[in-house]
């Protein structure tokens, strides 16, 4: 695993590195057109790139976002990577969310499957099936199988994996990112139930997004 530094994903480092550079020549050679271009294009890259740290929830059974973004749908949907039907939260990632994505509980990652496939509008439910997508198998201290899937977006172009099968991750901890407009799909084990509805606002690592049917006592955002 890649850990972030400074706050900005490893990832954009070559990006805004690149950007500032150009913006510099450009200013130098008194190109100020330019200049203000590669300005602007390095501003959005930092943002874009931005990692901020976050506090995950405490308390027994309650499970962490793993995107940034609004919660599009909760509902049932067969598990990509099992066939079993379970509730599904999608997140749908714009722009300008933090892209970083992390794990929602204390876990080991037991499987990852990749598939390549379309760049559609991530907040299509086709999307779903038809995009370039990542499917993480989790299986918490419980024994209970979680499944997230990165879902490529309209514009996105790279699923960034920095986890192996076999590791070991604390709740909110870093596993990867998409890069641009995306989606994940967390599908919840048995005895957890969804406390989001559809068009809440959520954040990766920090806000709650799933809890045991007899959690109590945890610290909800």
């Amino acid at each position: 695993m890649v850990p972030a530094c400074s706050g900005i994903a490893p990832e954009g480092r070559p990006a805004i590195g690149l950007t500032a550079l150009g913006a510099i020549v450009f200013a130098l050679v008194g190109w100020k057109f330019l200049a203000f271009v590669f300005f602007v294009l390095c501003a959005f890259s930092v943002h874009f790139f931005r990692d901020p740290e976050r506090v995950a929830p405490r308390g027994e059974g309650v499970a962490a976002s793993p995107a940034d973004g609004r919660i599009l749908h909760v509902q049932k949907r067969p598990d990509p990577l099992t066939g079993e039907e379970k509730d599904c939260i999608s997140i749908f990632m714009n722009l300008f969310n933090v892209h970083v994505n992390r794990v929602p509980v204390d876990c080991e990652i037991t499987d990852i499957r990749y598939w390549p496939g379309k760049f559609i509008n991530a907040s299509f439910d086709k999307a779903s099936e038809d995009n370039e997508r990542c499917a993480w198998q989790l299986r918490d201290a419980d024994g209970g199988i979680w499944c997230m899937v990165q879902i490529a977006g309209l514009i996105a172009r790279r699923i960034v994996c920095r986890a192996a099968v076999g590791d070991r991750l604390a709740r909110g901890e870093r596993y990867g990112m998409i890069r641009f407009g995306s989606r994940v799909d967390l599908y919840l084990p048995a005895g957890y139930s969804a406390t989001v509805r559809e068009g809440d606002k959520v954040y990766a690592g920090q806000t709650v997004i799933a809890a045991k049917n007899d959690a109590v006592g945890a610290d909800h955002e």
